[in-house]
C-alpha cells in the first residue's frame, strides 16, 4: 500500500492504514505491507521522518491569512527538510476566507529562514497550498531576514506580502535586491521538491490550473495570470542573466536563464513558490521521485505481487508528477501491476494505462456519494479496499 494523502481528509499514513485494513478484511490470507508516499505536499516531512529519522524542530510561522500556525523543520545531519503546506496549506484557511488574490506565501519564507540555521542543504516540499502569489511573500520574508534592514522599501514589502492580486504592479526597480538575496543563499544547496511539473503560467500553470480549487473565481484566475506574468517579467529582469546550475529543471537542462525560469517544470507548484525558489537558485525536483528514492520504493514493490496507490482525486494533475504516476512508473519495469484506489477518478482508462496503471477504482462517484465518503473518509476507503481486494488478491488469483 503506497498511497499519498487524501486531501485534507487523510494523511498518507492514515490512507495506507485504511487501505491495509480494508484489504485484509477482503483477502485475509494476503501479506500486506504499507509504504506511505508523498509528493512534496501534505505529509512530505512526516513520510521522510519515518524513513530517515532525525530531529523535528517546532517553529511558529504565519498562515496564508496571517494567523500564527505551528510548523516543523526536519533535520537529518546538515540537511533540513520543510513542508510548505505547514505554512501555506489549504486547510489553514477557512472556506469563507479562501481568496488566492489575497493569501500570502510569507509563512513559507519564515519556515525557510528557520531551516537555514546550520544547514548545508535545505529541501522544501511544495504542494497543497492556499496561495497563488508566485512566492512573492516567501521572497520578502527571506529578504527581511537575510538582507540589511531597509533593503526592501516598506511599500514594496507590503505589496509582496499582500497576495497574488497585487504583485503585477511591481517593476524591476522594486525588485533590484533579488541578486543580493540569491547571493546570500549561495552557500546552501537549495532543493524544491515539487508536487506537479507544471510551469508558472499558461493553461496548466498556477493560476489557470489550480487557483479555482483555492477559491478563485474565473475572473480572478485571469487576473492572477496577468499579475503573475507581470511579476515574473519584473523579477527575472531584476535578477538578470543567470544560470541555474546543472540539473536545475525536471528535463535536465543546465542552461536555464532568468527569463526562462517561469517556464521550468515545477515553477507553478504551490501557487508559484517553485518559481520564487528557482529565482534564488534552487533546483526543482519531482517530490514523488525524491520520496520514492528515500523509501527505496522499487525494492519494496519488487518484493510483492501487487502495489496499491491512491489519492484524494486522480485527475490530470496526477499524471504530472504526483504519487500515483510515480508509483506506476516504478512498478512497470518490475512487471508488478499497479491498482489505484482514490476518492474520485477523473482520468480515462487510456490515459491511466499509458501511465502504467493497471486498474483504477473510485471510493465515490457523484456529488452525493462524495459527500457521504467525506463524512467518514477512513471507513469509506476501507470499504472500497475490501471490495477491490476480492478482485485483485494475489492469494485468490493463485
Amino acid at each position: 500500500m503506497a498511497p499519498d494523502g487524501f486531501g485534507t481528509s487523510l494523511t498518507p499514513a492514515e490512507a495506507a492504514a485504511a487501505l491495509r485494513a480494508g484489504w485484509q478484511q477482503g483477502a485475509p490470507h494476503d501479506d500486506v505491507a504499507v509504504c506511505p508516499m508523498a509528493d512534496g505536499g501534505p505529509g512530505f516531512v512526516a513520510t521522510l521522518h519515518t524513513t530517515l529519522g532525525g530531529d523535528l524542530d517546532p517553529v511558529t510561522v504565519t498562515s496564508p491569512v496571517g494567523s500564527a500556525t505551528p510548523a516543523a523543520v526536519l533535520r537529518v545531519g546538515r540537511t533540513a527538510h520543510v513542508e510548505s503546506a505547514h505554512a501555506l496549506g489549504l486547510d489553514l484557511v477557512p472556506a469563507d476566507l479562501r481568496d488566492p488574490t489575497r493569501t500570502t506565501s510569507r509563512g513559507a519564507g519564515q519556515l525557510l529562514v528557520s531551516a537555514l540555521a546550520g544547514a548545508r542543504r535545505v529541501v522544501v516540499g511544495l504542494g497543497g497550498s492556499a496561495t497563488n502569489d508566485a512566492g512573492a511573500g516567501l521572497l520578502v520574508a527571506l529578504a527581511e531576514a537575510l538582507l540589511p534592514a531597509g533593503t526592501v522599501a516598506a511599500d514594496v514589502a507590503a505589496r509582496l506580502a499582500a497576495g497574488g492580486g497585487g504583485v503585477g504592479d511591481l517593476g524591476p526597480d522594486d525588485l533590484r535586491w533579488l541578486p543580493d538575496l540569491r547571493a546570500a543563499l549561495r552557500s546552501v544547496d537549495l532543493l524544491a521538491a515539487v508536487d506537479v511539473d507544471v510551469p508558472l503560467l499558461g493553461l496548466r500553470g498556477a493560476s489557470a490550473g489550480f487557483s479555482a480549487q483555492k477559491g478563485a473565481t474565473p475572473q480572478q484566475a485571469q487576473d492572477l495570470e496577468r499579475a503573475l506574468g507581470a511579476f515574473a517579467h519584473a523579477a527575472t529582469t531584476a535578477l538578470g542573466d543567470v544560470r541555474t546550475g546543472p540539473g536545475a529543471d525536471l528535463l535536465g537542462r543546465s542552461d536555464a536563464r532568468g527569463a526562462r525560469l517561469a517556464a521550468l517544470p515545477g515553477a507553478g507548484a504551490a501557487g508559484g513558490v517553485g518559481f520564487a525558489l528557482a529565482l534564488l537558485g534552487a533546483r526543482l525536483l519531482p517530490g514523488a521521485t525524491l520520496v520514492a528514492d528515500v523509501v527505496d520504493l522499487p525494492a519494496r514493490i519488487g518484493a510483492h505481487d501487487l502495489v496499491v496507490t491512491g489519492e484524494g482525486r486522480t485527475d490530470w494533475q496526477s499524471l504530472h508528477g504526483k504519487v500515483v504516476a510515480e508509483v506506476a512508473a516504478r512498478a512497470l519495469p518490475l512487471a508488478v501491476p499497479t491498482v489505484v484506489v482514490s476518492g474520485e477518478v477523473q482520468v480515462g482508462r487510456r490515459e491511466l494505462a499509458a501511465a502504467g496503471v493497471t486498474a483504477a477504482y473510485a471510493v465515490a462517484e457523484g456529488a452525493d456519494a462524495v459527500r457521504a465518503a467525506l463524512a467518514d473518509p477512513g471507513g469509506s476507503l476501507r470499504a472500497r479496499a475490501t471490495r477491490v481486494a476480492r478482485t485483485w488478491s494475489p492469494a485468490r488469483a493463485s
